[in-house]
């Protein structure tokens, strides 16, 4: 018996392989590195120091490896010896080629002709961003609005709210009621869950679909991997910022078997009141200050404003979200992978800040004026096969169900009228997308897949008349009818698509991408309460469809140059919100408008890129110019032989969105990166866009100005800092659309109402630092400074003053 365990430890220690995966940059282990054979049949996964048994593969067998925050690594086991140690390189530090799923199929940078952005996992943990709005800020090319701190509103290309699509693992998030102007529900998903974050400016409505005109932003969540061992990989992240008292933690664990494999995470931030800086560069003394406030609650009362005993602190500010991710990764077979994943989002009532700072006759408008809890909830089943058949090499088919909710809670000071109205949106949705080889080396690759998505909104108001004693509200008196945001006899919108993509490598220098979609959309709403609103038909039924086409050409002449050109054509059929909201914003009362159409966009582009020292620096240049035919703008409307309407105890001035007749948007993105050594590196980005409506002369909605920022970094070892510059020039005056009240002048420094003057928005900059240490193998600090010197200032559009000086501390570890 001794010797036969003698022998069996012998043969163990004798035969098993094991490897140790390094980061390049640091020495420090890599844990779940995903290593795997051609076929997939055989896989594992690195522990936490880093070590990964190869044993289970084949001599002669091509090894892949893969991990999210490094550049994927081949070799074939036969060149492997017993310890060996493997340098992976990190993606942050290179300009290698990667690969993407923008686009669908994983498919080399260098064949795609669009402007694109990716940021991955540690560049996400690096940042820090409170919100995943604020992660989007740091995105070149991409600006974001803000109403209120809960939310953001990202902007590509000129475009914004249900001009951009938002998708969540190949799953769209836009649904009937996602609005024009400004969409806060970017913030609905957590930015510590996400693996990588990606982005498409321009249309691409080939792949897509409706909606997707200025760009696609693609958030995608952490996931599992099956190992032929069990391991259990812990995580946490902590943070704490002290610019709004910042609370943010996150656990997290990733099961791992060789069958199956499951990921959990839970994650928690709370947000104070947050102060604006306090240096006026711009000589505006009084700009963005909060001399009163409303100090009203669900069960608080007080018939007067507050005063703000600190006017730099900016109250009904704060809010708290929490946010749950479980995926589970099943492979059934050698063919066929099955993902099934589940997220929740809620978050606390969130102060609508704009709004509560809102003047009338010398004090404030409003004692309450909030959303209530919204709630996101997504299942969705993704079957992934590779069946390797004439006309199916390998596809998706993804199942999802989605419910969202969100409510809009106002009550006007001098008024014991509170108003509430609530929506909810189901939404169901399944898309198969395959693709094929039709040569045998792939330089020639067709895909195919089909969209349909289904859309039941359901709106609903009242009013409930408080009943107060001294400071305390008591209970509720008689109802009273209040005018529902929607459709109160419920709406629906439903959409159907194929689409057709066709690539072909023409040779080595050279790469063709064309594509077609068909798309139908179906919108059905019916109005029963006529209290306000009087429509010319109660019951409406819009049918659209339209065809869009893509075509992109790469050309490389050299391996030092790539040149990329696209043609492209987009649209959005208007939704539900477009169609039959009614709205009150400073006197002004958006109604239905059962005629609208869909607007279109054609875009042509072309992009360089110059790579030099075997592609450690290189210099790109996009720019574009886009047509919008049929555009949506909201203009001056008469219902009924109508131009006032009362709604909620008040008339205002009627308004609706309306087609107009062409416009157009220019820009352009200038971006450079370098690393300079093996420790410097830099990179920056300049991003310039104007847009005006060819029809009319006036400056279109949401352009921003001028904008850039700048970083250097420095990393050794266990030491990553970096500086990084921003920079927004001023925005005229002149260049402000005053018609739709997107562009909020009013929340410029000087705007004077009764004479329809001012200068705009000022010029502003801010310097940051950020630093990230390895205290152990499992374990990271992070600091950071933002805007350095304090400087006040606002970014366009936006009703909230930008944080002031912010230090933040995080921790961040695996076990």
């Amino acid at each position: 018996m001794k010797f036969f365990l003698m022998f069996f430890v012998l043969s163990n220690a004798l035969f098993a392989q094991n490897i140790t995966l390094l980061d390049k940059s640091t020495n420090e282990p890599i844990s779940n590195v995903h290593v795997f054979n051609n076929t997939k049949e055989k896989q594992n996964i690195s522990d936490i120091d880093g070590v990964l048994n190869i044993s289970s593969f084949k001599n002669d067998a091509l090894l892949y490896f893969q991990h999210t925050s490094y550049l994927d690594f081949k070799i074939y086991k036969k060149e492997l010896s017993n310890k060996q140690i493997i340098f992976l390189t990190p993606k942050s530090n290179t300009l290698e080629e990667v690969f993407i799923s923008a686009s669908k199929t994983e498919v080399k940078r260098s064949r795609i002709a669009q402007e694109i952005a990716i940021i991955g996992i540690a560049e996400i943990q690096k940042i820090g961003a409170q919100t995943a709005a604020d992660l989007l800020a740091e995105i070149p090319g991409i600006k974001v609005q803000k109403s209120q701190f809960g939310g953001g509103s990202p902007v590509l290309r000129g475009m914004e709210a249900n001009r951009i699509l938002l998708v969540v693992d190949g799953v769209r998030m836009n649904n009937a009621i996602y609005r024009k102007g400004h969409l806060q529900n970017s913030i609905s998903v957590s930015p510590n869950m996400l693996e990588r974050t990606e982005v498409i400016f321009g249309p691409s409505s080939v792949m897509y679909g409706s909606d997707a005109l200025g760009g696609i932003i693609h958030y995608i969540t952490k996931k599992p991997k099956t190992s032929e061992q069990f391991n259990s990989t812990p995580s946490f992240l902590t943070r704490y910022s002290t610019v709004n008292n910042e609370f943010t933690s996150q656990a997290a664990v990733e099961l791992q078997f060789k069958k199956w494999a499951t990921y959990t995470s839970f994650s928690r931030s709370s947000f104070g009141d947050l102060k604006m800086g306090r240096k006026r560069s711009h000589r505006f003394d009084n700009w963005g200050l909060q001399p009163l406030y409303s100090n009203n609650s669900e069960t608080f009362y007080n018939e007067n404003p507050a005063i703000n005993e600190d006017p730099e602190k900016q109250k009904n500010a704060g809010f708290s979200q929490f946010d749950f991710l479980q995926k589970f990764y099943i492979p059934l077979s050698e063919k066929t992978d099955l993902n099934i994943n589940f997220q929740y989002s809620k978050s606390s009532d969130i102060p609508r800040f704009d709004r509560l700072a809102e003047y009338r006759n010398g004090t404030l408008k409003f004692a309450e004026w909030r959303y209530g809890p919204q709630t996101r909830l997504l299942i969705s089943s993704q079957l992934k096969i590779y069946p390797n058949k004439k006309w199916v090499q390998n596809g998706t088919i993804t199942v999802a169900y989605q419910d969202v909710k969100e409510s809009r809670i106002q009550r006007s000071f001098g008024s014991l009228k509170r108003t509430y109205r609530n929506e909810n949106v189901a939404v169901f949705s399944i898309n198969a997308d395959f693709e094929v080889p039709l040569a045998k080396n792939n330089n020639r690759m067709l895909s195919y897949g089909t969209e349909f998505t289904y859309n039941k909104v359901n709106s609903v108001s009242k009013g409930r008349t408080l009943l107060v004693s001294g400071n305390e509200i008591t209970g509720f008196g008689e109802n009273f009818t209040v005018q529902t945001r929607y459709a109160d006899g419920g709406s629906s919108y439903a959409s159907t698509a194929f689409y057709i993509n066709y690539r072909q490598d023409l040779s080595k220098k050279e790469t063709l991408n064309t594509g077609i979609r068909l798309t139908n959309t179906q919108l059905n709403a019916t109005w029963i309460d006529e209290t306000f609103v009087v429509l010319p038909n109660s019951t409406i039924s819009l049918n659209n469809t339209a065809v869009t086409t893509t075509v992109g050409y790469v050309f490389k002449p050299t391996k030092q140059w790539q040149l990329n050109s696209v043609i492209s054509s987009g649209f959005r059929s208007p939704n539900i919100d477009d169609v039959g909201k009614v709205r009150e914003k400073r006197g002004l009362v958006t109604v239905p408008n059962i005629n609208l159409r869909p607007e279109y966009a054609y875009n042509a582009e072309i992009g360089i890129l110059k790579y030099f020292k075997n592609k450690k620096y290189h210099i790109g240049f996009s720019t574009y110019y886009t047509l919008l035919d049929n555009y949506i703008i909201r203009e001056a409307f008469e219902l009924n032989g109508n131009t006032t309407i009362l709604f909620d105890g008040e008339e205002g001035d009627i308004i609706a969105n309306i087609n107009g007749g062409a416009a157009y948007i220019v820009g352009g993105t200038f971006t450079f990166k370098a690393n300079f050594t093996e420790q410097l590196y830099g990179k920056t980005a300049l991003t310039y866009t104007k847009g005006r409506a060819y029809d009319t002369g006036d400056p279109l909605s949401s352009i921003p100005p001028l904008f850039a920022d700048a970083q250097f970094g420095y990393t050794k070892g266990k030491f990553d800092a970096s500086l990084n510059f921003r920079f927004n020039a001023k925005k005229k005056f002149e260049d402000y659309n005053l018609i739709e009240g997107i562009d909020n002048i009013e929340q410029t420094p000087d705007f004077n109402e009764d004479e329809n003057t001012g200068t705009g928005n000022p010029a502003w900059s801010t310097l940051n630092f950020d630093l990230k240490y390895t205290l152990t193998k499992n374990m990271d600090f992070l600091f950071g400074i933002d805007n350095i010197f304090d400087q006040h200032y606002k970014e366009f559009a936006s009703g909230i003053s930008a944080p002031g000086r912010n230090f933040s501390f995080s921790l961040i570890g695996s076990f």
